[in-house]
């Protein structure tokens, strides 16, 4: 038994450790970049470049550590829902619930720990090689910073402490567990008993319209001032919020019209059928690939916008803005790099869920070795709904990144010239590209693994797990 809980934790300890990263390197990396536009002779006497430096570090961690919650919180719920028998035979023979969730609580904290004393080691490591990397290239001048930086423990307690309260907020399914599911089969809620959670959809709507409203006040004050960015980014997290507690209602709909495009055979139409049959447990898988995607979109349009606002200015006038580019591309490219953690994080969460749910369904894919269904067919239904579900996520991805991208760039920049301005969203067509081949490469990682393993499914074996 304990071989499998940590089989099944694994996850969340990788997705802990590399949030710990994630924070760790930015944080150092932020002190690198500072480090060297105050050496800069054109940078240095620019205190809009360290402010906007600043507030965008600030804004990278705490997007940083929300993901790694919210992809945490959704492994654990996945990895809960492949013990409820075990939870349910506890139960059965006197435990609590409460002692049940308690002890799922415990295992996040110590997760959390490892994963932040990971996270310190490995994110340190990784500025210091970025650094060597790039003085050695001539890409940036070497600098006097101290990695010895007490600050680095931020991260790391932020990892701890989202990693123990997702783990307890993704365990609130152990409440739901009842002692007779410990002789009968249990499965996951389907559309219409979701319907009907009243107060998680109202909380969604609540959220979504509450964040929206300070979008809108975050880029009417970035016309006077760049703090606005923090207040929309405090409305894109409260919003986003209401957009993962209503995932269930928001994904199916994305995945039935992707699933249409897969064709009408029987293994991809039993796939799409797969991706909405079941709306919490499809909401699970894509919705962390959907804060990847939202994520690096947001960054690239935030940033180009930016780009293109700078370019602008230095043909104005060149004399003040010379020099200026090839700071902003060391820049944009450094963030670029820490900002595909986040992506990660949120792809490996999706390829953890779509693993734990196929170990999960063995009798499912035994029942359908007994109808008739080859391995072959089997491999092809697993790459065609691990395919739905990244396309799917990462359109959704697309579509909200370009949204929450404008706003982040007009509460940053509107007002950066001394007078309101209206900012044109830049299109990064290069880094849509680079997502729709990613989500291609995606679907085939994320797809080998539980391939393999539904293919080693016999018939009588799974007819025979109650």
């Amino acid at each position: 038994m304990r071989r499998s809980r940590f089989a099944d934790q694994w996850p969340t300890l990788l997705v802990a450790a590399l949030a710990g990263t994630f924070g760790v390197a930015l944080l150092h990396v932020t002190g690198l970049l500072a480090a060297a536009i105050a050496a800069d002779e054109v940078t240095g006497e620019s205190d809009t470049v360290a402010l906007m430096l600043g507030i965008v570090a600030t804004v990278f961690i705490v997007i940083a550590v929300y993901v790694s919650a919210v992809v945490t919180a959704n492994t654990v719920a996945t990895v809960v829902a492949g013990r409820t028998r075990l939870i349910a035979l506890l139960r059965l023979i006197g435990s609590t619930a409460r002692a049940q969730r308690a002890h799922i609580a415990k295992e996040g904290l110590g997760i959390g720990l490892a994963g932040a004393a990971i996270g310190v080691v490995a994110g340190t490591g990784l500025a210091f090689a970025l650094e060597e990397i790039a003085v050695a290239n001539d890409v940036m001048p070497a600098t006097e910073y101290d990695y010895l930086n007490a600050a680095v423990v931020l991260p790391a307690i932020a990892v701890v402490i989202t990693t123990w309260l997702a783990s307890w907020v993704g365990s609130r399914r152990v409440l739901r567990v009842r002692p007779i599911q410990a002789i009968g089969n249990s499965a996951e809620p389907d559309r219409e008993e979701l319907g009907r959670r009243r107060v998680r959809n109202a909380s969604a709507v609540v959220l979504f319209v509450a964040g929206l409203g300070l979008l809108v006040a975050g880029v009417v004050w970035g016309l006077t001032e760049p703090y606005g960015v923090l207040v929309g980014m405090a409305g894109g997290i409260l919003s986003f919020t209401g957009i993962v507690l209503g995932a269930h209602v928001v994904m199916p709909p994305v995945l039935r019209l992707v699933g249409r495009a897969l064709g009408g055979s029987p293994a991809a139409r039993l796939a799409a059928e797969n991706a909405v049959r079941h709306p919490e447990r499809s909401s699970r898988m894509t919705i962390g690939l959907v804060i990847g995607v939202t994520l690096v979109t947001t960054f690239a349009v935030t940033m180009e916008s930016y780009r293109t606002m700078l370019l602008e200015a230095q043909r104005v006038q060149p004399e003040v803005y010379q020099g200026i580019e090839e700071m902003l591309n060391v820049t944009i490219a450094v963030f670029t790099v820490l900002i595909g953690f986040s992506a990660v994080i949120a792809a490996i969460g999706m390829v953890n869920t779509l693993s734990l749910s196929v170990m999960q369904r063995t009798r499912e894919l035994g029942l359908l070795r007994a109808l008739g269904f080859d391995r072959r067919q089997l491999r092809r239904m697993i790459v065609a709904e691990s395919a739905a579900l990244t396309l799917a996520a990462t359109v959704t991805g697309i579509v909200l990144g370009f949204g929450y991208g404008w706003a982040g760039a007009q509460s940053l920049l509107g007002g950066v010239q001394g007078e309101p301005a209206f900012v044109l969203p830049g299109i990064p067509w290069a880094m849509f590209g680079g997502l729709l081949l990613a989500a291609g490469l995606l679907t085939l990682v994320a797809s080998i693994a539980p391939a393999r393993r539904a293919m080693r499914v016999a018939p009588v074996v799974a007819l025979a797990v109650e």
